[in-house]
Parts: structure tokens; sequence; C-alpha cells
């Protein structure tokens, strides 16, 4: 078994990406290898343009959380959600982007960052990556 954090990321929650991303980040920077499978409302982050997007989970109060949330990480200098998926990717992380909620949600790869994508996929790819992780997680 690889020294290996494979992550689904299932929500499209700023929390939730922001999770995702100091996990993976964090098991990159101790020498693991890191992959994260983007599917359903995850994805959604991928989308050009759309990585700021989308409701804090809890507390969202129309939108008033979620600015408050932002402006206390601005103030304790945590990077943004696009910086920390560039250093994700700089550092060796893979990007999956599972095809079959691609075609569910009528997203096609032109919409997405492109340039972050290390692969398009199904759920066995997947399957195999967590297979050969020490730790998986569903966020």
């Amino acid at each position: 078994m690889a020294d290996k954090i494979t992550i689904v990321l299932h929500s499209g929650d700023m929390d939730k990406v922001y999770s995702a991303l100091i996990i993976a980040n964090g098991a990159l920077s101790m020498g693991m290898e890191a992959s994260i499978f983007f599917t359903f409302w995850g994805l959604q982050r991928l989308k050009k343009g759309g990585l700021d997007k989308g409701p804090l989970s809890k507390m969202h109060m129309l939108g008033l959380g979620k600015w408050m949330v932002k402006n206390r990480m601005k103030k304790v200098n945590v990077a943004s959600l696009d910086r920390m998926l560039t250093d994700f990717k700089e550092l060796g992380g893979k990007i999956l982007a599972c095809d079959m909620t691609m075609e569910i949600m009528g997203i096609k790869k032109e919409d997405l960052r492109e340039d972050l994508i290390s692969d398009y996929c199904a759920v066995g790819t997947f399957v195999l990556e967590a297979k050969n992780s020490k730790v998986s997680l569903f966020i």
C-alpha cells in the first residue's frame, strides 16, 4: 500500500472544498502522494470561474456567513481556493474529474479548468486510487 491519500470531493460547499485542499496539500507536504476525485457538486468548483462560487455549508445566511468567513480568512492570511488548488497541482497532486458526473450535469471539458485536471475518469479510477492508499476520505 502506497504512502498516499485519496479524497472524494462530492460537495461544492466552500468550507468542504477548503477542507479537502488543506488535507491534500498537507499530505503532499509530508511526502505522500495525493489525489482528489471531483464528482457531483465538487466538480462544479472545477468550472472556469466556479471555484469561488457555492455556499458555505453552515451559517451561509444568504451569503453573509460566507462573506464573514472569507474576511476572517483574509485577516489570518489563509490562501485562496484558487491558490490552494494551483499549489496542489504544482506539488504533484492529481485532480480527477468524474466523467459520468460531467455527462449527467451537462458539463463539457471546455467548461472546466483543463490546466488543472490530471484525468477525466470514472469511478473505477477512484477505486484503484483508493485501494492503493493508506487514507481515503469522502468530503
